[in-house]
């Protein structure tokens, strides 16, 4: 860029800071969005301002374009936007957060996170789980009490991108709260622990009164490769919602169960072609010899992703 470029540039952005104090808010609104696409650290502070305009829309495009600049002065303006009497101004601000990856921004955000307005909280605490902070564990884990449900699925989230030894102890006992959604989180940010640290309570997860959770656990089960779960898989192969069939399909193959060959091959025929497919891949990656004539019976079956997966596990099986 040549000094005259650079001038001219400068001078762009000096226009429109200038027009942020114009009285029709069009105008500003506009001028919003060109400095917030100039990218300009310049800008940033007049961003911020903009988020206090008189006009929403004004601020809506503020806390948008304020995803541009991942800083903690931004991170701390948005976190007070969370609490605009716009929802849309007070949602944008929540999006742009929850797109921050810089880890210093913890330390602006933390704060917040004890706002007596619970949208306030549970944004924050987005916000902090993709950060990947630690110093965002004491605020998490007190946050894993909180009154609201969507505010502890937050806490988990971040606990659980965290991914602390120490904090495996919360997560468990998360995955026994009174909310469903909560219970679901919990199991799934177990994925990052030793079986053997587990297995209890993933075991435990399977028997839980929601289809949601046993899903989850399933397949966390064959994530972490759990392989003292192999009965409790083939026991969720007879669940009455397939989606945890599906997982539990997909698990059993992941752990090489032996022993669930024959819960597998009694899947291969069923009508959810998903269900078909995952049963059939499975009995590929165990490669017992056992499943050959079941799914040799299949060959035909109407779905094609169910065909390619079966003579992948033909031909795995004949090759072992």
């Amino acid at each position: 860029m040549s000094m005259f470029e650079t001038f001219e540039a400068f001078a762009d952005i000096d226009q429109l800071i200038e027009r942020l104090g114009d009285s029709d808010s069009a105008v500003r609104q506009i001028a919003v969005l060109e400095l917030s696409e100039s990218g300009d650290p310049a800008a940033l502070p007049h961003l911020i301002g903009a988020l206090r305009d008189s006009d929403a829309e004004v601020r809506l495009q503020a806390a948008k374009g304020l995803e541009e600049y991942d800083e903690p002065e931004a991170a701390a303006a948005l976190a007070a936007a969370l609490a605009d009497e716009n929802t849309d101004v007070a949602e944008a601000a929540a999006y742009s957060l929850s797109e921050f990856k810089n880890a210093d921004n913890a330390e602006s955000l933390i704060p917040f996170a004890e706002n007596e307005n619970a949208f306030v909280r549970q944004s924050v605490l987005r916000g902090l789980k993709g950060l990947r902070n630690e110093i965002s564990l004491k605020t998490a884990l007190s946050a894993l009490s909180d009154a609201e449900e969507a505010v502890r699925v937050q806490a988990v989230g971040v606990v659980g991108y965290l991914k602390l030894d120490s904090a495996l102890p919360a997560l468990m006992s998360a995955t026994r709260d009174s909310a469903t959604q909560v219970r679901r989180s919990a199991v799934g940010a177990l994925a990052f622990a030793a079986p053997t640290a587990v297995n209890d309570t993933l075991i435990g997860a399977m028997s839980d009164q929601e289809w949601p959770v046993r899903e989850v656990a399933a397949e966390t089960i064959g994530k972490i490769g759990l392989n003292t779960a192999g009965p409790t898989l083939i026991e969720a192969m007879d669940d009455e919602y397939w989606q945890v069939r599906v997982k539990a399909a997909r698990s059993l193959g992941l752990i090489k169960s032996p022993t669930g060959v024959s819960a597998l091959a009694g899947a291969l025929t069923h009508d959810i072609s998903n269900l078909r497919k995952e049963a059939a891949a499975a009995l590929g990656e165990i490669a017992h010899a056992d499943a050959l004539p079941y799914l040799e019976a299949v060959l035909d079956d109407p779905d094609p992703d169910v065909r390619k997966n079966v003579v992948w596990a033909i031909n795995r099986i004949k090759a072992a």
